[in-house]
């Protein structure tokens, strides 16, 4: 278990240092100025000069990357060129909104998506296990920004039965969590879906092992041997899926905060890219990027110790 750790640990840091290195590329791609569209038009070439040499901007792109690498081996993520705020503090102001919305919309799918794909295991060939299956990939089909855009217009607009836009008064969690409610379903929709399939698919697998027609042979209860025995195998593949899940769900609640309005790392990212903003779109992708790797890291731990099969196959 433990080199499976290490393994696990070595690739993580590996993944998060090759996607700073992509982004800050991808980044100096983008066409624009940073030092013209901070100062505006009327500024002089001097004032262009000395904003690019008090940034770093006048260095080579490699001796960019190397400062902003060294500054973030010590936990420097560089400052806000509008408001000069550090841009750690400024994204772990937003971060709780996104990590809200995005655990919301996981829950409720791991809520409906299982029992779904339980449920359609036990009644495989039925008319229900092909409604299920329909409803399913018909929920993985929608992108969730149609779906935000048509919850919005059909429960906030013509129905009136939340409210469209914000993120409700600071305190009030109740309210706060009225106003999840839109942007959770919107984000969430498509991983019933993926849960319901691969946990029927699953569970159709074990329910086929002899282990399970044993059970059936010595008399238990069918009940009993597909929730006691069953299921308890067949959410094993879907511990790594939600680690991914929780990840992905962060970087595409980008779509909900814009059309609800909310606040985020995901809108935050996207008011910085187009204010060229390129300390703040850095610091917040790189802190995404390493909860998505986080994320992902735990859900592999801990279907390793679930699983010994996982770390032997090291």
């Amino acid at each position: 278990m433990l080199f499976y750790v290490m393994n696990r640990l070595g690739l993580a840091a590996m993944i998060v240092a090759t996607a700073l290195a992509m982004l800050f590329g991808m980044i100096h791609i983008v066409p624009g100025d940073p030092a013209s569209i901070v100062l505006g038009p009327r500024a002089t070439p001097e004032m262009v000069a000395e904003y690019q040499a008090r940034m770093g901007l006048d260095k080579p792109l490699p001796m960019q990357f190397l400062v902003f690498f060294l500054n973030v081996m010590k936990g420097d993520l560089g400052r806000d060129v509008f408001t000069n705020q550090p841009v750690f503090d400024l994204v772990m102001t937003q971060l709780p909104h996104s990590l809200a919305l995005a655990g919301l919309g996981l829950g409720w799918a791991i809520l409906i998506g299982i029992p779904l794909g339980c449920f359609s295991a036990i009644k495989r060939g039925s008319w229900l296990d092909r409604l299920t299956g329909v409803i399913s990939v018909s929920a993985i089909a929608i992108p969730s920004f149609v779906v935000a855009l048509y919850a919005l217009l059909v429960f906030a607009v013509w129905l009136r039965w939340f409210p469209a836009i914000g993120a409700g008064k600071s305190g009030q969690i109740g309210e706060q969590l009225w106003y999840l409610v839109l942007p959770a379903f919107s984000i969430g929709l498509g991983w019933v879906g993926y849960l319901a399939r691969l946990v029927r698919a699953s569970m159709l697998e074990i329910l086929g092992d002899n282990h399970i027609r044993t059970a059936r042979a010595y008399g238990l209860p069918e009940r009993w041997i597909v929730y006691r025995y069953a299921l308890k195998l067949a959410v094993l593949p879907t511990v790594s899926l939600l680690g991914v899940g929780l990840g992905r769900l962060l970087s595409g609640a980008v779509f909900a905060e814009i059309v609800f309005a909310r606040p985020g790392v995901g809108k935050l990212v996207y008011d910085s890219v187009v204010s060229r903003n390129y300390p703040v779109v850095l610091g917040a992708v790189l802190i995404t990027t390493g909860l998505f790797v986080l994320c992902t890291l735990l859900a592999d731990l801990i279907n390793a110790m679930l699983d010994p099969r996982v770390r032997e196959k090291l």
